[in-house]
């Protein structure tokens, strides 16, 4: 599912970089649906960033977003990622394909604050320093 591949510091940068922009759509929204959304790309973006570091680049098949998310809790060695992010993303895939999902303000909510301490530890392992949160 990935592929050997030297990305260079600015293409990790930007990966991180629209990371964060979707961070800040989902802290400035009162709508759970869109608070919900942004949280899941971003945290799909931060996979891939901490991904780019490591020069692992993700082929889009079926099953790549579980993958990023396994990757991302064995590089960052937070196991929390892989299965909280698993509960996102299953319930995403509900509310994408199976007709909607019930988003809860009180759980976009918990995701998102979840996310906040997810993007400070990707933040020290790409650049060593805690400096966008």
């Amino acid at each position: 599912m990935f592929e050997k591949f030297v990305f260079s510091p600015r293409q990790i940068k930007n990966y991180f970089q629209s990371a964060g922009n979707d961070l800040r759509i989902a802290r400035s929204s009162s709508v759970p649906e869109v608070i919900f959304v942004f949280t899941y790309d971003s945290l799909i973006k931060l996979a891939i960033a901490v991904c780019a570091k490591n020069n692992l680049r993700i082929k889009s098949k079926m099953g790549h977003h579980i993958e990023l998310l396994q990757k991302l809790a064995d590089l960052i060695g937070d196991k929390d990622i892989e299965i909280i992010g698993d509960r996102i993303r299953r319930k995403r895939n509900l509310d994408l394909y199976g007709g909607g999902a019930l988003i809860s303000k009180k759980e976009a909510e918990e995701y998102k604050n979840w996310l906040k301490k997810i993007f400070v530890k990707v933040e020290a392992h790409l650049f060593g320093v805690d400096k966008l949160l």
